[in-house]
């Protein structure tokens, strides 16, 4: 049964890598559903986070075939690991003054900030889980969101245990 599977992929911070890499997703057929790339403490090091939704073999399969690619460090698979993940959503929302009192108390209670007010129109910021983020963005959908952008999931292991 096909569930969702976050795996981290270390590579060389190099030109062309994430394209290799999204370029073997889309040749064996496997989608990613969020993909998130950065440097880490390492300059030299990018870490790639990828959401995709397989099966255990497909899953196991895709492990196997990106650690083979030129330029990847290494791949771990993040099932059943205990870990903080966060996603980032900004949204640009409708608001005129009789709805600012009402949509600033919302961002309260998703413990997001409002980062910009202008011409009749709000942004918040909301971070959490994909779950978090996921009723945050339903619920402005009730106030004429005009945009809306999310990152992909990023995680970190709990305790000492490497990412």
């Amino acid at each position: 049964m096909a569930t969702q599977h976050t795996i981290s992929v270390l590579v060389k911070n190099r030109p062309r890598v994430l394209a290799r890499v999204s370029g073997l997703f889309a040749r064996r057929g496997f989608n990613i559903d969020s993909l998130a790339v950065s440097t880490t403490e390492d300059e030299s090091i990018s870490r790639m986070t990828i959401a995709t939704t397989a099966d255990e073999a497909t899953l196991a399969q895709i492990c196997k075939q990106v650690s083979k690619l030129h330029d990847v460090v290494r791949v771990m698979d993040h099932t059943g690991d205990a870990v903080v993940e966060r996603e980032l959503c900004l949204a640009k929302v409708h608001a005129d003054r009789a709805q600012r009192t009402e949509l600033v108390q919302l961002c309260d209670i998703f413990r997001g900030d409002i980062v910009d007010i202008g011409n009749g129109a709000l942004i918040i910021q909301v971070i959490g889980d994909k779950e978090k983020i996921d009723a945050f963005v339903r619920l402005m959908r009730e106030y004429q969101m005009q945009e809306m952008v999310r990152t992909g999931k990023i995680l970190l292991s709990r305790g000492a245990q490497p990412t």
